[in-house]
């Protein structure tokens, strides 16, 4: 039986799920897939060693590999092509050898779109606040452009790269919001996007249909809430972007406070569905990849209580 090789490249990677849950998927789909890991941290080597990893999974005969921190910016000069998506957030977490070439896309901006139309059907996006402006942020704010969000408030301890992402998006929300990319305004391009410091959160909440969480806070190694529970209503939505727990302390808090809520599970298994879509040619069930994460999550969390 012919195995399909494709891999993760990034540091501290042991924990990752990522080849159990596309190993899984495959043998569901009647195929063997090996996964492996090349983690830098293992390999004893430095962030810019990429490129160098990129060419040994290449020359092993590997379909593709992802790509996580801290490697998605310091694998692109190591590509022959970028998708435009790729292009426009500056970040790939998905490398696919075709044609002779090794082409980067970022799958992160995808899944969270699709994880949210999945997980909150109908939530309305006229006003929706984004806390985190870094890279799982700016491709959920590519998200919310492509879907049509009416006003975006990009905030951030660094206000500064806030501004930068929010200009950005507004540089480019008319090419975002085609109506083939799902956009949910009648005219693309009319999506407004400003970026400012954290300080300003409670002003931006006011009003606001939805709050994307994108910072690291709530992960098994930063516990805590990002935000004083006190700002959350019922008329919110809110959507984590974290998955490890699935359970965080904002969903708890939100759920609280009669909010509708999105686990960041949704995000992780569209965005690996549509990697392992480009890598292998074969459409995965993101239902049954969502059911798998669960349960790995659980026999993680199992372990260590």
């Amino acid at each position: 039986m012919n195995v399909v090789r494709t891999g993760l490249i990034g540091s501290g990677i042991g924990p990752s799920l990522s080849p159990a849950l596309h190993e899984r998927e495959a043998r569901e789909l009647g195929f063997a897939l090996d996964y492996p890991r090349f983690d830098l941290d293992v390999l004893g080597v430095e962030a810019d060693a990429a490129g160098e990893l990129l060419a040994r999974a290449r020359a092993a005969g590997h379909r593709g590999v992802n790509v996580t921190h801290p490697c998605k910016q310091r694998v692109i000069p190591h590509l022959d092509a970028l998708s435009p998506d790729a292009a426009a957030i500056g970040a790939v977490n998905t490398v696919v050898f075709e044609d002779g070439r090794a082409v980067g896309y970022n799958t992160d901006w995808s899944g969270f779109r699709d994880g949210l139309v999945d997980g909150l059907p109908g939530a309305p996006l006229d006003r929706v606040v984004l806390l985190g402006a870094g890279g799982a942020g700016a491709a959920a704010a590519h998200a919310l452009v492509a879907l049509g969000v009416g006003a975006l408030t990009v905030l951030d301890v660094d206000a500064e790269r806030a501004a930068e992402l929010a200009a950005a998006l507004n540089a480019r929300s008319a090419e975002l919001a085609r109506p083939d990319r799902g956009t949910r305004v009648d005219e693309p391009g009319d999506s407004r996007v400003v970026g400012a410091g954290v300080g300003e959160l409670g002003r931006a909440l006011d009003g606001a249909d939805g709050l994307v969480h994108a910072t690291p806070v709530g992960m098994a190694d930063h516990p805590g809430l990002p935000l004083p529970a006190a700002l959350l209503r019922p008329e919110l939505w809110v959507a984590e972007i974290v998955y490890r727990p699935l359970d965080t302390a904002l969903l708890r808090a939100a759920r609280a406070a009669g909010c509708r809520t999105l686990d960041g599970g949704r995000m992780a298994v569209h965005q690996a569905a549509a990697a392992f879509r480009l890598f292998t040619g074969r459409e995965p069930d993101p239902a049954r990849m969502l059911r798998h994460l669960a349960e790995l999550i659980g026999q993680e969390e199992s372990r260590v209580a």
